[in-house]
């Protein structure tokens, strides 16, 4: 199959306009280059052309960015904002997102592969949504009262309240697989809770980031509050997670980053959340609508490519349905169209860049050398894009890297099972612990199951559903810490007790 190259003529032209810009960094309210003068080149993934270039950041524009976060957060403007101005400066940027929707969704699809549909459609829509209902946390982030005894002072009446305090200034960085939308599930929770915040995007994907920049400043936040620096994780990335000026680093991407962000934060102990990887299970049961269940599980591992933390990639299925089930994901995945994301008939669009493309079709050649047989795909498109056709693998087994490790790529493993605790065995034998999903009509059957898999988030005839209200997090290697819900905002602050003798 040969696959048509993004035609950027057709882009909207205040998406061409940003796209031809020089790109800075958006530092202290002003734009600046690297300290260094040093760019990186983005590419589009679905033609492998250069389609901009970056400020190559470095610790040098780490420590700029966190004084300017550090002073912000420290001046009474932006700690003693009241909770319905805060919220007013949210619900401007919602707006300003709203309006630009069209160029954030086709500068996330030139950025990171993805259709551009679907991006306006999911990520930028969700985006949005996750800013509006953090708008309204401010003035919900309530403390309690409390009454403490105190035997030692037995003549004395006090009087003692908890109250949530902004932790201080943020660390946010970003991955490439939804940037937007983990744009802002770190910035949203971040400043409704009163914190200053430097974000830096995957070196991969940060032209929304940088989009973004310019309608904060639009919007009108006070200068330093918002920070956003591009540059390599190695460097820019490496700098913030040891800054002993930032108060908390968020982090989401893989496990074995989140490990040296780990490391990193141990010298002043900053606070750390990490959402890090997965190989999430989907278990259809012999009752399940397949109508339902079968595009459910394709779309669970298929969405976004495969490159979801979430991804639902082993599918589970009672030997009874088995080859009904297979057989109809590797029907829909033979069929599905790959192409560019600008063209609006896309279902699968290219990896996020050459290296990851190769990262997925090696973990495909172990798996055929391992012995397990595929039912579709195991192959890349005639193109010179990153792309990857939807492959899905039978006669796997638990031993097996295709099974046991994130591929982060189009790639499904199916395997049967013949009773509740053998499946139950089987999704819960990983390292990670971030999502599964039962498929089935048996309602009494899913609440017996869904607290025994060892999973953040369990979904039941559904996969992939996130909502700003929901709390997002994994067990096990899949991360600490949760995103999205007032869990988030609670992450961004600290609890302070006061206690008064009367």
């Amino acid at each position: 199959m040969t696959v048509a190259m993004n035609d950027l003529d057709s882009i909207n032209p205040a998406t061409r306009e940003f796209l031809q810009a020089t790109h800075h960094n958006y530092i202290n309210g002003h734009w600046h280059p690297a300290a260094s003068g040093k760019t990186l080149a983005v590419q589009d993934p679905a033609t492998g052309e250069t389609v901009a270039h970056v400020a190559d950041s470095d610790a040098a524009d780490v420590n700029v960015a966190v004084a300017a976060a550090r002073q912000a957060f420290e001046s009474h403007s932006w700690r003693t904002m009241k909770p319905a101005l805060r919220e007013r400066l949210l619900h401007r940027l919602a707006d300003l997102m709203e309006a630009n929707t069209a160029v954030l969704a086709e500068l996330e699809s030139i950025d990171n592969g993805k259709s551009a549909a679907i991006a306006g459609a999911v990520d930028i829509a969700c985006a949005i949504d996750c800013v509006r209902f953090m708008a309204g946390m401010p003035s919900k982030l309530n403390g309690s009262t409390l009454k403490p005894s105190a035997p030692f002072l037995p003549d004395t009446e006090l009087f003692a309240w908890a109250n949530h305090v902004p932790i201080g200034v943020v660390g946010a960085i970003i991955p490439w697989n939804f940037p937007t939308l983990l744009f802002c599930w770190k910035l949203a929770p971040a400043l409704a809770a009163g914190c200053s915040i430097v974000i830096k995007p995957a070196e991969e994907t940060p032209l929304t980031a940088l989009f973004m920049a310019q309608l904060i400043e639009e919007a009108g936040f006070p200068a330093g509050i918002v920070n956003v620096i591009t540059g390599y994780g190695h460097t820019a990335g490496a700098a913030i997670s040891s800054h002993p000026g930032i108060d908390k680093v968020t982090f989401t991407g893989s496990t074995e980053v989140g490990r040296l962000i780990l490391q990193a934060a141990t010298g002043n102990l900053k606070k750390v959340t990490l959402e890090l990887g997965g190989k999430s299970p989907a278990i259809v049961m012999p009752d399940a609508d397949l109508d339902i269940a079968i595009p459910g599980a394709a779309s669970g591992i298929f969405f976004n490519h495969g490159q979801v933390c979430t991804a639902g990639s082993r599918l589970y299925v009672h030997r009874s349905i088995f080859d009904k089930v297979v057989d109809g994901v590797a029907d829909i995945a033979r069929n599905m169209k790959v192409g560019p994301g600008l063209d609006p008939t896309t279902e699968l669009g290219p990896l996020v860049s050459r290296t990851q493309q190769e990262r997925v079709c090696a973990y495909i050649a172990a798996g055929m050398e391992g012995g397990a047989e595929i039912l579709a795909g195991g192959t890349i498109p005639d193109s010179s894009g990153f792309f990857v056709n939807p492959t899905v693998f039978v006669n796997t087994s638990h031993d097996m890297s295709i099974v046991r490790e994130e591929i982060f790529g189009p790639v499904l493993v199916a395997m049967p099972f013949d009773d509740i605790e053998e499946v139950v065995g089987q999704a819960n034998d990983t390292r990670f612990g971030l999502a599964a999903s039962i498929w089935s009509r048996d309602i009494s059957l899913v609440h017996k199951l869904a607290p025994r898999l060892r999973a953040g988030t369990v979904w039941v005839n559904c996969h992939n559903v996130i909502d700003a209200a929901l709390p997002f997090g994994g067990f096990k290697e899949s991360g600490w810490g949760r995103e999205n819900g007032m869990d988030a905002v609670k992450a961004f602050t600290e609890t302070q007790t006061t206690v008064i003798a009367l």
